[in-house]
């Protein structure tokens, strides 16, 4: 049987196809600058490598944090009253919609050696800004609403009822978290990983502003890229190289993430 697929005027297409090209030309232009026979060289070169590997321990740590932070905040969100969630929900959403350069300033102003926080963690001797640790907080920081938000929906879809059933039957608070609400949610729990993951390893704004681009210790696969660009650190070819990586992390995200959504025709 024909499914209904609706009726869409064909002077429309021609936008459409223009639109489409706007999106996958620049793509494969980049795959065309890819110098294939050098591409392991460029990847393993002791500048990308170390890029590449900061980026990937880092995006592996923020990913971590959001999970510890996210699942909490889910929780809250998705069993709070309808106004709350609201507010709680739009809260999480803003670094979605900031500029990264604003997240990178805000972490900053918070952090900094003037910051709220920055003169109490200097006075123990701790200092975050243009660190290790300030790639990961900028990463979770801008990562963390893709955890949050697919949680929560997964979560609300889940509904309680199943909860309300165990409880009656005398299981605790942590048993009906472990048992029931975490694996009714895990689709919505599986896919906000895989997001904050991904979002993570390809920040770029606020690592800038507030970790800086110091090679090995705060420079990561798009901060090499833009300084390759820009006339130094990795070559222009390793450049390439790790641009290709960043887009081949985006497909295989999209595919994880289809494949994890219940009820997704593949």
């Amino acid at each position: 049987m024909r499914r209904d697929i609706g009726f869409v005027p064909q002077i429309l297409l021609l936008p459409a196809v223009l639109g489409l090209a706007l999106l996958v030309l620049p793509l494969l232009a980049l795959i065309g600058k890819v110098e294939w026979s050098t591409l392991w060289a460029d990847v393993s070169s002791p500048e990308a490598a170390t890029a590449l590997m900061l980026s990937l321990g880092t995006s592996l740590l923020a990913t971590v944090l959001c999970l510890i932070v996210g699942v909490p905040l889910a929780l809250a969100i998705a069993r709070s009253g309808a106004r709350t969630a609201a507010v709680l929900r739009a809260v999480v959403t803003v670094p979605l919609l900031l500029p990264p350069m604003v997240g990178g300033a805000a972490l900053l102003f918070l952090f900094g050696r003037n910051g709220w926080l920055g003169e109490p963690l200097a006075e123990l001797g701790i200092r975050l800004p243009f660190t290790t640790a300030a790639v990961v907080l900028a990463q979770a920081f801008v990562a963390l609403p893709f955890l949050v938000l697919a949680l929560e929906g997964s979560l609300r879809t889940s509904g309680v009822g199943y909860e309300r059933t165990a409880a009656a039957l005398g299981a605790g608070k942590w048993t009906i978290l472990r048992r029931v609400t975490l694996p009714l949610a895990a689709p919505g729990l599986i896919a906000g990983v895989i997001l904050c993951f991904a979002r993570a390893i390809g920040e770029f704004g606020a690592t800038a502003l507030f970790a800086g681009n110091a090679p090995g210790v705060t420079q990561t696969m798009p901060l090499a890229i833009y300084t390759a660009f820009n006339g130094a650190g990795v070559s222009q070819g390793a450049a390439v190289a790790l641009s290709l990586l960043l887009l081949i992390t985006a497909v295989v995200v999209l595919l994880l993430v289809r494949a994890w959504r219940p009820g997704v025709t593949r």
